[in-house]
């Protein structure tokens, strides 16, 4: 096997904010001295910066999106659990919604324009991977497009949330306990289901020309899903959810 070797002779950081685990608006690896694999020869690489989030310099006041992106203030992170366990910045929980602080203007299909989907002051859940995050008046933010919205929130409980464009939101079955031969599964080694119940459906994804099509899909249908698509919550009650796009819905079983 080849060995590694990795030495930094200067490593500094700079506005490190305990969010969402190790999240440094600015990380600079000032000089690393040796990177040797194997038999490779040594190679040294200086001046390399690692930046998560884009800060934005204080004379700046306002942030206009354009187009169909949405400005998003992300909510803090929970660092401590319901029975007040702080929780250390590895096993924090990635936030995945926010407050809608600014829209941009939408877009044009075809003939029509279309406004953006949520309007200023909306608490909204968004895709966990999407947007450009910034740092602004000392707050997390998100610059992302309406498209990557999954939906309205204004509970603190997923079961409430309302979905828009082509998401859908579905609770997961639980997960079988045995085996087809009666063994007791624990929960590393329970299959992951891909069949739920449809709590609510949004609007439908727009054609080429801005008109809204409707979902094949309705409340209370059982479906089937792709297994690794959308994004998973937990209600309140411990039941599982997960909120996709209409496309990643498979089937309906009855």
């Amino acid at each position: 096997m080849a060995a590694v070797q990795l030495t930094a002779s200067s490593i500094s950081a700079s506005n490190l904010p305990s969010f969402e685990g190790l999240r440094p608006s600015a990380v600079k690896f000032s000089s690393v001295g040796h990177l040797r694999v194997g038999g490779l020869n040594q190679r040294s690489f200086h001046g390399l910066v690692v930046k998560a989030a884009t800060v934005v310099a204080p004379k700046y006041t306002s942030i206009n999106p354009l187009g169909d992106r949405v400005l998003v203030k992300i909510k803090t992170v929970e660092e401590k659990t319901d029975g007040g366990i702080l929780l250390p910045t590895t096993a924090q929980t990635k936030p995945q919604g926010g407050e809608v602080v600014a829209i941009g203007e939408g877009k044009t299909l075809g003939k029509t324009k279309v406004d953006i989907s949520v309007k200023n002051g909306a608490q909204v859940v968004y895709s966990k991977y999407a947007g450009t995050e910034l740092e602004f008046n000392g707050s997390k933010h998100l610059v992302l497009k309406d498209d990557d919205i999954v939906g309205i929130l204004e509970t603190d409980d997923v079961k409430d949330l309302k979905p828009i464009n082509d998401r859908v939101l579905i609770k997961v079955v639980e997960a079988e306990g045995k085996t087809a031969g009666g063994l007791l599964l624990t929960e590393a080694t329970k299959e992951k289901p891909s069949i739920g119940t449809v709590i609510a459906v949004g609007p439908g994804p727009l054609d080429e020309e801005g008109n809204r099509k409707p979902l094949p899909i309705t409340p209370g249908n059982t479906v089937l899903y792709s297994k690794y698509a959308g994004n998973d919550f937990k209600g309140k009650d411990g039941s599982e959810y997960i909120a996709l796009r209409a496309s990643d819905v498979i089937a309906v079983l009855s």
